[in-house]
């Protein structure tokens, strides 16, 4: 009887974690649902518990790619010695659903190599279909329920050149309409292409730039849409129904490290870079003609590998100064209302619900604090891996996903 007894009540407990996983807003791509590094529907608790509680860890293999989710399952995206590897797991329990892979060999330049061999971009799931970005431009349809393999586009072949200084592909693509767009290519050879979903064709392609490191972002300006993203010297804006240029903003940081993405807050377009001051710019259209102009600028807050995110009318990021420093800017003037103290990491993974920001960095630790208090002040701080964290965490319900350099965990609070 005891033994049914507890039988009964773990099978309970598996079933409410897969209701609540279902009932949650999916995560399904970087930075989440808006690819703005903002949790829907989320309560905070009143108070944060001293501990988070660990649901689950499994071994999903080596890369800096972020976990997506829909419905009751993530998806991960990695590498295990020379394939790249795609895998599905349940939510509830992080068990294995389905796994496929194909070979991926890449050798990263010297000064990649503590990087190591990725991959880096983050999937995109969305219509039953997860969409896949390798680290050398092998871009790949899977069905989401099966894995089965749909379609793969593969580029090394066209753009060859290997610059001492290329990473391999980091930007992660979207799904716009009935198309995919990913940026694709080499040190100083690239496209932005819109492929098909069904088919994977070519729907059409911008070659004026080698890629960066950033992931592009779409937002209606002026009345107009606009696929706004870093390329490898400048920032750009192309229409996504045919991919013409509609603006470029010529921006370049030392060794080509393009990487921040672009953040859109209103009619006002943020970004930055390695060595370069945080911008805050408008569009303005004038003659068929688009144009850029500066609204402020902040040299003192220059960010490298962390995208920030708007919370509270402000905007929360990471600069590299002081090995890491989180800061809050007044998003109407660019004014720094306040900055942490040094020596957080190389990199945070920054997300926002309201007021409250969760912040993931490299040294392993999720920090919460709110984004409208008048100094920066942690709520609680979490140590959620063994190994390094350079994926973005994905947030479902009042749990998190947390990838490190080899495993995926859920937390929950």
């Amino acid at each position: 009887m005891k033994r049914w007894f507890l039988a009964h009540w773990f099978a309970l407990g598996v079933l409410a974690l897969v209701i609540s996983a279902a009932a949650a807003a999916d995560w399904p791509q970087w930075r989440g649902p808006g690819r703005d590094g903002r949790i829907p529907e989320f309560a905070a608790p009143a108070v944060w518990p001293k501990e988070l509680a660990r649901q689950w860890k499994v071994d999903v293999g080596e890369g800096h790619a972020s976990p997506v989710v829909e419905g009751d399952r993530a998806f991960v995206f990695s590498r295990e010695k020379d394939d790249e590897v795609v895998r599905a797991v349940s939510l509830a329990d992080g068990k294995e659903l389905w796994k496929a892979s194909y070979p991926a060999p890449f050798q990263p330049s010297p000064w990649a190599l503590g990087h190591g061999k990725g991959p880096k971009a983050t999937p995109v799931v969305a219509g039953g279909k997860l969409y896949t970005v390798g680290i050398d431009s092998i871009v790949t349809c899977w069905d989401a329920a099966s894995g089965k393999r749909l379609w793969q586009r593969e580029f090394s072949g066209r753009f060859k050149k290997i610059s001492p200084y290329f990473y391999g592909i980091a930007a992660s693509p979207l799904v716009h309409g009935d198309a995919l767009l990913a940026f694709v290519g080499r040190y100083n050879e690239g496209a932005m292409i819109a492929f098909d979903l069904a088919s994977g064709k070519t729907r059409w392609e911008w070659t004026g730039d080698g890629p960066a490191y950033a992931s592009a972002v779409i937002a209606t300006l002026g009345g107009v849409e606009h696929v706004i993203t870093q390329s490898q010297n400048a920032c750009v804006g192309l229409a996504p129904s045919d991919g013409s240029l509609l603006w470029s903003v010529p921006f370049k940081t030392e060794y080509d490290q393009n990487i921040v993405t672009p953040v859109v807050a209103g009619d006002l377009v943020v970004f930055a870079g390695l060595g370069k001051p945080t911008v805050g710019c408008r569009l303005k259209q004038s003659g068929g003609k688009w144009t850029v102009a500066p609204v402020w600028e902040n040299a003192d807050m220059p960010m490298y590998m962390s995208s920030p995110v708007v919370a509270a009318g402000r905007l929360i990021g990471l600069t590299n100064r002081k090995s890491g420093q989180f800061f809050c800017l007044d998003l109407a003037n660019g004014k720094t209302l306040w900055t942490s103290d040094g020596r957080v990491g190389e990199n945070a993974a920054i997300l926002a619900a309201g007021d409250t920001v969760l912040a993931l960095t490299t040294g392993r630790q999720l920090v919460v604090f709110k984004a409208s208090a008048e100094k920066f002040q942690p709520l609680a701080t979490y140590r959620v891996a063994d190994e390094p964290t350079w994926a973005h965490p994905a947030v479902v319900g009042k749990s998190v996903l947390i990838k490190d350099k080899s495993t995926l965990a859920r937390w929950s609070w």
